[in-house]
């Protein structure tokens, strides 16, 4: 019986661990995502000065 719990708490650990690897990697490619999107923003006034 005890083999079995420590083979729960184990597995759960692993799977918390994954899963915020899991979260920090998709924060990660979002925040690339959104800086790759601005990289070529420029303001209406530049524009408009030329």
């Amino acid at each position: 019986m005890s083999d079995s719990w420590v083979g729960i708490v184990m597995g759960s650990f692993v799977l918390v661990i994954a899963s915020t690897f899991v979260a920090g990697h998709y924060r990660r490619e979002h925040r690339r995502r959104q800086l790759l999107r601005n990289l070529d923003h420029y303001d209406w006034w530049d524009r408009t000065r030329h």
